[in-house]
């Protein structure tokens, strides 16, 4: 409402106040996310992220990140979506990182023109990994037979309970590198001469935001409040851009039409998720 009765009043009225919009992506990023437990994605971000590039008279967006990464498929589609915007409407992109930007979301950090770091915040991790687990031995001490049947002898490739197989190992590690080359070259446009040479950079490796300074990969330390205000005066307003209200209540839908079994199996889903979100998490002490 402010921003609107600015622009009605005569230019000579307005405010001379910079207003920079604050979008804050937090959380590990998967694709969909259950209701229960929203995650970030592009369906989940992209019309927050639309909302701040639509401030006319803002000469940049902040973003604030806090995320252990997840799909790296949502993570460049995020970063791709803050890109195209910038580019779109001339503005400049400050990243902020709060605990931590690695992985994934270290990836959707350099869409910043700057990346600003807490000294003690976590960055980098430039890898990629897959989790899961096997359960072959207790499926026989249980005396329960797994039955797979597929058309296709590939298509039952890593079944968590059926020992795993040197070939289907050696199969998802070339899709890890090609996706890790990705990532590598993705950092190093970003970057670019920024980066410093270092053996570990690209390995998965993690370190502080001061250390992350050294290496090139992030631009400055600091908070979002004072270096907007450093930057663009001590009267500059951060707008954060939020959902709309009803947000999460609409998401719940208060079950809607589904059933209870529906529920059920979401919540349970929501357990898994949960999970491997912790397990993200506790990567970086967190």
């Amino acid at each position: 409402m402010r921003r609107l009765l600015n622009r009605l009043l005569p230019k000579s009225m307005r405010s001379q106040a910079v207003t920079i919009p604050v979008v804050r992506l937090h959380g590990t990023i998967m694709a969909g996310g259950g209701q229960l437990r929203p995650s970030l994605s592009l369906a989940s971000t992209a019309g927050l992220i639309e909302k701040a590039f639509a401030y006319a008279d803002a000469p940049a967006v902040a973003f604030s990140i806090n995320s252990p990464g997840g799909s790296p498929v949502q993570s460049r589609l995020i970063y791709k979506r803050i890109r195209d915007l910038a580019d779109e409407k001339n503005k400049k992109v400050l990243v902020f990182v709060e605990d931590v930007a690695a992985s994934g979301g270290y990836m959707i950090a350099v869409a910043g023109d700057e990346i600003i770091a807490d000294p003690s915040s976590i960055v980098g991790s430039i890898g990629v990994v897959s989790s899961s687990f096997g359960f072959p031995e207790l499926l026989r001490k249980i005396g329960v037979e797994r039955r797979v049947h597929t058309a296709g002898k590939n298509k039952a490739v890593l079944d968590p309970f059926k020992p795993e197989k040197k070939e289907d190992i050696d199969r998802l590690k070339a899709l890890q590198l090609e996706v890790h080359e990705t990532f590598i070259d993705l950092v190093k446009e970003r970057r670019g001469s920024r980066l410093k040479a270092d053996p570990d950079l690209f390995t998965g490796l993690f370190w502080t935001g001061k250390k992350g300074l050294d290496l090139g990969l992030v631009d400055a330390l600091g908070d979002l409040r004072q270096v907007v205000r450093d930057r663009y005066g001590p009267k500059t307003r951060l707008s954060l851009v939020s959902p709309p209200r009803g947000f999460f209540a609409r998401r719940l839908g208060f079950m809607g039409n589904r059933s209870v079994s529906d529920f059920a199996m979401e919540a349970a889903g929501g357990l898994f998720d949960a999970a491997e979100e912790r397990a993200l998490w506790s990567r970086f002490g967190l």
